[in-house]
């Protein structure tokens, strides 16, 4: 499945960058690159994780979401060490990729002819924003680019945010930070600040794989993205993940808990739980509704696979 994944991989990179036959992919090669997420799809093709998940994903600590990736084998979705703008708010969304390149003039010039044969206007590093919709985070590889690769300043800034209600997130640099800061709700997780402008760098691909760091990410990933750094999660394990992270919340509170009053021993809350201690927390669940962030057919669901 790996080797087939990896050559289809091949082929749709072949595709695009050898034959520029459009900016970005399209959407049947984003299925293709996507084929384990089952739900409701954007136009272009994308995975669309549901508001209601990306909302309840900002409760989820950046060391839950990694844990559990690394269970289903997914080693290499975390970057972290960022310059953030507003580093005590939590930004979570849809990702729409962009792959950027030192300026090669042959290749930029059949880039900047598709782009304006597909209708698209204005430099290249305003393409991504205009796909953007609400709920979407513009997602950058700019290769670490500080001088002279400032992907925005706060004229699109203002722009972004516009479009998706949320920031970047730019493996490489911006410009204008005291304007980008009096954007409200707009945030950015970037690798520094400059006040040069762009210069000497070229769009290679809307909507393509890219790496972030350490992390490689797909158009339609989601973004939890906090103050200690961002990870990737692919769209179809998100909601196992927000439901897997809830119930260990939950699980830890209704423990300490009962430790607190003396009602079992660490002993008994750190081992595999009995079937008194299971019903005792079944029970607390019914009692305290508000506590519970899932549906109680979401969590019956989620147990029937659990071990406790």
């Amino acid at each position: 499945m790996k080797q087939k994944l990896l050559l289809i991989l091949l082929l749709l990179c072949t595709s695009f960058y050898m034959q520029a036959q459009q900016v970005t992919l399209t959407g049947e090669q984003i299925k293709v690159l996507t084929p384990e997420w089952q739900g409701e799809r954007f136009a272009d093709g994308r995975p669309k994780v549901s508001d209601q998940l990306l909302e309840r994903l900002k409760n989820v600590a950046l060391e839950e979401a990694w844990g559990i990736l690394r269970n289903k084998g997914y080693q290499n979705q975390f970057e972290g060490d960022w310059m953030i703008l507003n580093p005590d708010s939590v930004m979570t969304g849809r990702v729409v990729t962009a792959q950027y390149m030192p300026l090669r003039p042959d290749m930029d010039k059949i880039i900047r002819e598709k782009g304006k044969a597909e209708g698209r206007i204005g430099n290249t590093n305003s393409w991504p924003i205009d796909v953007l919709k609400n709920g979407d985070i513009y997602v950058a590889d700019s290769y670490g680019k500080i001088i002279d690769g400032t992907l925005i300043g706060d004229n699109l800034g203002n722009s972004i945010y516009a479009h998706s209600k949320r920031g970047v997130i730019f493996y490489g640099s911006v410009r204008d930070m005291e304007g980008l800061a009096e954007i409200n709700g707009f945030n950015a997780w970037v690798k520094g600040y400059d006040p040069s402008y762009i210069q000497q760098m070229m769009l290679t691909g809307i909507n393509v794989p890219i790496r972030i760091g350490r992390a490689t990410v797909l158009p339609g990933d989601v973004v939890l993205a906090k103050k200690g750094g961002i990870v990737f999660i692919p769209a179809q394990e998100v909601e196992n993940l927000v439901i897997n992270a809830e119930f260990i919340a939950l699980r830890d509170e209704f423990g300490h808990m009962r430790l607190r009053e003396g009602k079992y021993t660490p002993g008994q809350i750190d081992a595999q739980w009995s079937d008194e201690i299971k019903k005792d927390f079944l029970k607390w669940i019914d009692d305290n509704p508000s506590k519970v962030p899932m549906t109680r057919a979401e969590l019956d669901k989620f147990l029937k696979d659990r071990t406790w």
